[in-house]
């Protein structure tokens, strides 16, 4: 059976992430501590026992969740025998550790640099991103391409629900020609900016010299990628498309679509939550599917 792992990007994350992890596996432990030493400052304390104000730090946000969903993936041992993986946004380093295409210690730091990145281009010029539910993919190009400010397609999520990402005035303009033209909603979201989006160019920039200055080795599987939703295994290529993805949007369906057409028969969430397992049901509905987002012992 060919299994397809999946990982999740930002806005999974919950306080007591990983606690379970931390307590009931030595090897959980041991990471989470490199973890503290790697990033200076005991984001542990911050999962196990912060405040939502807390996980919602963008220094602390992307790194928790990369590192709940690849120390539970290396607690799964020999169970963890993945065919194909891929990851939403952030979720796409998780997939590459996991499938040994970035060391861990690689992998915190690269997304430690990226949240980092992300969160002073959002401060360069204040920005945000909305739901479009309803409405098919092309009327909401069409209308974004169409607006007189930034505003793109960001998230391709599942067939009907698409992430627009730009400024305040381009996602306003957006969602009121979106209404207008039918969707059941169109629901601005709480995050700190406009992620995959051209105003993520400073970001994607400060964060090209750090990946192209690590090692990323051939995965054990293909990695398929938010970029293109195609599979990758060549390290220079995984490189360029890890670039990209900041400022070019996230085709989730595509990347979806394509594993089941290779032959992905079951996928497994691994990480905080199971949002995922809920857009790919929406995707294809007689796909099975599961979550894992808790020590199995």
């Amino acid at each position: 059976m060919t299994k397809a792992y999946v990982f999740p990007g930002q806005g999974a994350q919950f306080v007591g992430m990983g606690k379970d992890l931390y307590e009931q596996s030595a090897l959980a432990k041991e990471l989470f501590e490199q973890a503290n030493d790697i990033l200076g400052f005991r984001i542990t304390d911050l999962m196990f026992e912060g405040t939502d104000e807390d996980l919602r730090q963008t220094k602390v946000t992307q790194p928790a969740i990369f590192l709940h969903s690849v120390i539970l993936a290396k607690t799964l041992g020999e169970s963890f025998q993945p065919n194909m993986t891929a990851g939403h946004s952030l979720g796409e380093f998780s997939a590459l550790v996991t499938a040994g295409a970035l060391s861990f210690e690689d992998g915190l730091k690269l997304v430690a640099q990226r949240a980092m990145a992300m969160q002073k281009a959002c401060e360069l010029e204040p920005s945000t991103m909305a739901a479009i539910v309803g409405l098919d993919d092309k009327t909401v190009e069409d209308a974004c391409t169409a607006i007189d400010a930034v505003v793109v397609p960001a998230n391709y999520n599942c067939p009907g629900q698409l992430v627009i990402s730009g400024s305040f005035e381009g996602i306003d303009k957006a969602c009121e020609k979106l209404t207008e033209l039918g969707a059941k909603r169109a629901l601005k979201l709480s995050v700190g900016g406009a992620f995959h989006s051209p105003l993520m160019e400073p970001a994607r920039a400060e964060l090209a010299a750090a990946i192209e200055n690590t090692q990323i080795n051939a995965p054990i599987c293909p990695v398929y990628q938010n970029v293109s939703a195609q599979p990758f295994t060549a390290p220079t290529l995984i490189k360029k498309n890890l670039i990209d993805q900041l400022t070019a949007p996230v085709k989730w369906t595509q990347t979806v679509q394509n594993m089941l057409k290779d032959g992905a028969a079951h996928f497994t969430e691994i990480g905080p939550g199971k949002v995922l397992t809920g857009l790919i049901k929406k995707i294809d509905r007689a796909t099975a599917c599961e979550n894992i987002s808790s020590f199995q012992g």
